[in-house]
């Protein structure tokens, strides 16, 4: 079979719609800046030379005006009107961009095409229109509607590829792969030239530095066909008149002070892990004051607006909402701000895969310790007296004493091992097991995915008293009659309970070697053979 890769493509779409003379060169462009963003990146940063790369880009238009996704319920509306009882076209444009490398430089056959599909709407009443947008269908589609689920019953009639208004001109692009593997030798090659792509004569590649000179802050799809298959996304557009493009980026091997291309290409990995810290703290901060929270369940809002529901000042709190944009975490439109899928996901605090705990937790207690790396480095010793001013076991205490803190520790630790415990519970073959124990197992969030994963297994929660008093909150619905039970009691003074299989997940980072060897041995000592 096909093995499929998808790649999200970070360029921004901000090609200016009057500069195109139809509305299908608007998508047929846009499909190609996105695979070739991606099949740059992959080649430059990664690098990673991909054999094809698919970029797709969907639109709708009426009346020679292109409807992209709504931004909220009342652009929804004004979207659906237009297409009301009328016929509109469904445009995809597709770019297929064949890649090799030689002597490490990439080269790029462009193949693009285009498919329309005529759609009409039925007479549609205003009451019929309003149901199908606040079913919240509408706001992630183009023009507003999805032909494949709901938005399925607004339609009068299809004429044309049905599968290009679902998203991607399938037909058209089987066609097509024949000459992703027979390119045309260079002799035969034809030059087209674009506003912003332009024609070359030579088969060059551009530099780490020139690819990435376009400030991308959105992340859309694009897809790369791997060596043994493919993955395409998005929608195509047909034309009859395609032709393969030829398009080279090179990094000179010289530039004009002698330099090698070894050392003057952009050290990208390094540059990222220098400023890697800068996009953590945006992350820390931003779900620090709930930003995420704010967002959620609503349409986009303005700077000032979300500032003011924070508390914080309008210049900053931009900045800080530009940062997360950039990063994917946000989108940022002419309207205002608004939530992506995965922060809606990961987080908002009360999402059921929310990581909100757990980025408070490497906010306040991982990133002071981390402050101190270069002492720990040079004494060989724990930081915790120099970043909170007392020592770790003191430090635990806290977490037990204070509710609040003891709150927001377990909060963090369950939400990292609710997101990980299906990989935990399934890295290895734990079906010869009856019994387990979860030493230090918090909140339970792995032994519940150990029950679902091996229906055998009875799982103990060892923990300390403090711990064990609070974990029903974090006890999803319909759990309690699971093969789960938690048992108090401190792993370094009190017997461990029997089971065939002793787990220690996110524990023994927590202790020095000394308490490690303790409690290893203490396990080892109660362990059966086998």
């Amino acid at each position: 079979g096909l093995r499929f890769e998808v790649v999200p493509s970070w360029f921004k779409e901000t090609l200016e719609k009057s500069s195109f003379t139809a509305p299908y060169e608007y998508a047929v462009e846009t499909a190609k800046q996105k695979a070739l963003e991606v099949a740059n990146r992959m080649h430059v940063k990664h690098m990673r030379t991909p054999d094809v790369v698919i970029g797709a880009d969907t639109i709708v238009s009426v009346d020679e005006q292109i409807l992209e996704k709504p931004v909220d319920k009342q652009d929804a509306y004004r979207m659906l009107s237009r297409l009301n009882g009328k016929e509109h076209s469904v445009f995809t444009g597709v770019a297929i961009i064949h890649c090799c490398s030689k002597d490490k430089q990439l080269e790029m056959e462009i193949t693009d095409f285009y498919e329309e599909t005529k759609v009409k709407f039925s007479e549609l009443s205003e009451e019929l229109l309003w149901e199908y947008i606040h079913s919240g269908e509408p706001m992630d589609k183009a023009g507003g509607y999805g032909i494949q689920a709901l938005g399925g019953m607004l339609v009068e009639y299809v004429h044309g590829d049905f599968l290009n208004v679902v998203g991607f001109p399938l037909n058209h692009f089987c066609k097509k792969l024949a000459e992703l593997y027979y390119p045309p030798s260079k002799h035969n090659v034809q030059h087209k030239k674009y506003d912003s792509i332009p024609s070359v004569d030579t088969f060059e590649n551009l530099s780490d530095g020139e690819s990435e000179s376009s400030n991308f802050t959105e992340h859309k799809v694009a897809s790369k066909l791997d060596c043994s298959g493919m993955h395409s996304s998005g929608a195509a557009y047909t034309s009859e008149n395609t032709s393969p493009v030829r398009t080279g980026f090179t990094v000179p091997l010289e530039n004009q002070n002698g330099v090698s291309q070894s050392a003057s290409k952009l050290p990208s990995k390094i540059l990222e892990l220098m400023d890697g810290f800068r996009a953590s703290k945006a992350l820390f901060v931003a779900s620090k004051l709930k930003i995420f929270d704010h967002l959620k369940d609503k349409g986009p809002m303005k700077a000032v607006n979300i500032a003011n529901d924070v508390g914080t000042s309008v210049c900053g709190t931009e900045r800080l909402l530009d940062a997360c944009a950039s990063l994917g975490l946000l989108e940022k439109t002419p309207q205002g701000y608004s939530n992506t899928d995965s922060a809606n996901t990961y987080l908002t605090s009360d999402g059921k895969y929310s990581l909100h705990g757990y980025i408070i937790h490497s906010n306040d207690h991982l990133w002071p310790l981390f402050t101190n790396l270069e002492s720990a480095v040079k004494e060989g010793t724990r930081q915790n007296h120099r970043a909170f001013g007392k020592k770790a076991d003191d430090l635990f205490k806290d977490y037990y004493h204070s509710q609040e803190v003891k709150q927001r520790f377990m909060a963090a630790m369950h939400s990292i091992a609710h997101l990980t415990a299906r990989d935990v519970a399934t890295a290895f073959d734990l079906s010869q097991f009856k019994s387990a124990c979860d030493l230090g197992g918090c909140t339970g969030a792995l032994a519940y995915e150990l029950v679902q994963v091996y229906p055998n297994l009875k799982v103990t929660v060892f923990d300390l008293p403090e711990v064990i008093a609070n974990t029903s909150y974090f006890q999803p619905s319909g759990q309690h009659t699971a093969p789960v039970t938690f048992v108090s009691g401190d792993f370094f003074k009190d017997n461990l309970p029997e089971a065939d299989l002793y787990i220690l997940s996110r524990v023994l980072h927590d202790w020095p070697d000394e308490k490690i060897h303790v409690l290893l041995s203490k396990i080892s000592a109660v362990c059966r053979p086998g």
